[in-house]
């Protein structure tokens, strides 16, 4: 390379760097770019940290990263991008970095993959009613007939409904697209012509959870969203539906969802709750309707080497002057997870 390397620091939560960037990981940084530190900055104010960021070109953040605001800017006089290896960066950009003109990327893309595997087969598994049989089978330990318990078994023909066209809704539709599914959405900022494009049919919030065997939300969490999914929405579910959340808890109304569930008329798999962990009695540990999952859906294990890989080559994209392959643009940031 025929210019000086740019400067790389990483900023991120205890613990998170070893999970995301083991030292082989980062050593594929060089020698197109220089890391500035091995251990990661898990403050911005210390002594150490003033040094790294006063010469910092690109700063990589994970998990729990500080606060990027004007003060941390102020000590950071040659930052010009932040490349997120995670999903959500509202936890650290602030409004200063955008009026600084700093260009920021998100592993928001590659994180959209585990989660949209894992609601694909969530969605395949409850429309076989495979959880409700393998719970019968092993309370009665004897011969069970799964289509004279559940005659409406089976995914030919089912009706799933996507609340959200985010980046994992609509990977989800594209995984869903070689099943005989008929797949609906619902996204206010979808038109018409956007959906065909998807291969689905867009409707109304009310319609979707009337009609849909599965309802699997999507959205992002915003104040407008909050309590998206109220108790009027939860009454309308489909007798005998499934209803599927790796959004988050705060868009759905929790003791109506229980309280529905617990009517027998719903089923549930739910990766997010609100709180993050449930208190030891709530009734959706021990509710037989109900699959709840440690926030699993995301990338973890040999997932994260996904993300690693994608942040390191926007690292690399950057060094060699290219454009970035997964930006986030201040005018999209107010509407994103």
């Amino acid at each position: 390379m025929n210019h000086t390397p740019l400067n790389v620091a990483l900023a991120m939560g205890p613990g998170v760097a070893p999970r995301i960037f083991p030292p082989s990981t980062l050593a594929t940084l060089a020698p197109d770019l220089l890391l500035l530190n091995q251990e990661p900055m898990e403050e911005f104010t210390s002594q150490s940290s003033r040094e790294i960021l006063a010469g910092t070109d690109i700063l990589i953040t994970g998990w729990n990263c500080p606060v990027i605001d004007e003060t941390v800017l102020g000590a950071a006089p040659r930052l010009r991008y932040i490349l997120h290896a995670g999903g959500t960066t509202k936890h650290h950009i602030t409004e200063a970095c955008w009026e600084r003109g700093i260009q920021v990327s998100t592993a928001a893309e590659v994180n959209a993959i585990p989660v949209a595997e894992y609601t694909v087969a969530m969605i395949l598994l409850a429309n076989k009613r495979i959880l409700q049989l393998a719970q019968k089978l092993h309370v009665e330990k004897k011969a069970v007939e799964p289509d004279q318990l559940f005659p409406d078994m089976g995914n030919y023909g089912k009706r799933v409904g996507i609340i959200g066209a985010s980046k994992i809704g609509r990977h989800v539709i594209r995984l869903l697209a070689p099943y005989d599914l008929d797949v609906v959405v619902s996204d206010p900022y979808l038109d018409d012509a956007a959906a065909a494009a998807l291969g689905v049919e867009r409707v109304s919030l009310e319609a979707l959870v009337a009609t849909s065997d599965v309802v699997s939300l999507h959205a992002p969490s915003l104040a407008s969203t909050e309590n998206l999914l109220h108790a009027g929405l939860i009454a309308q579910l489909r007798k005998g539906a499934t209803f599927i959340n790796t959004s988050r808890g705060e868009l759905v109304d929790q003791e109506a969802l229980l309280a529905r569930i617990q009517e027998g008329t719903l089923y549930a798999v739910l990766d997010v709750t609100t709180p993050w962990v449930l208190p030891p009695g709530s009734a959706f540990y021990t509710h037989p309707n109900v699959l709840l999952t440690p926030h699993a859906a995301g990338s973890l294990g040999t997932e994260l080497e996904r993300m690693a890989a994608s942040t390191i080559e926007e690292a690399l994209r950057v060094a060699c002057r290219k454009p970035l392959l997964h930006p986030l643009h201040a005018k999209d940031f107010a509407f994103t997870a």
